[in-house]
């Protein structure tokens, strides 16, 4: 996974795991989107709530950076802006 992305992912990861149990679930739908836009044809993904959303996402990053073309420059900057798009509206 490319270090822009991974260091986004881990600070969204850290934020989620800030976030008091109400917020969090009122943050859900948010997190929701792009869980299911990573997916792709593949989706929707299943809603296991907020405790396991976030390895969720990770496992979903983690196939979008293995599906990216090799040296793609342009996919890792989308993938890390909507991680950094979602961090801050967390």
């Amino acid at each position: 996974m490319p270090q822009e992305v991974s260091a986004e992912l881990r600070r969204v990861a850290e934020r989620w795991r800030q976030l008091p149990l109400t917020t969090a679930e009122a943050r859900m739908p948010l997190v929701r989107r792009l869980l299911d836009t990573l997916a792709g044809d593949l989706g929707p993904v299943p809603d296991l709530g907020p405790a396991v959303v976030m390895d969720q996402l990770a496992v979903l990053v983690h196939d979008a950076c293995a599906a990216a073309p090799p040296g793609s420059k342009e996919a890792r900057q989308e993938l890390a802006g909507r991680l950094t798009a979602l961090r801050k509206t967390l």
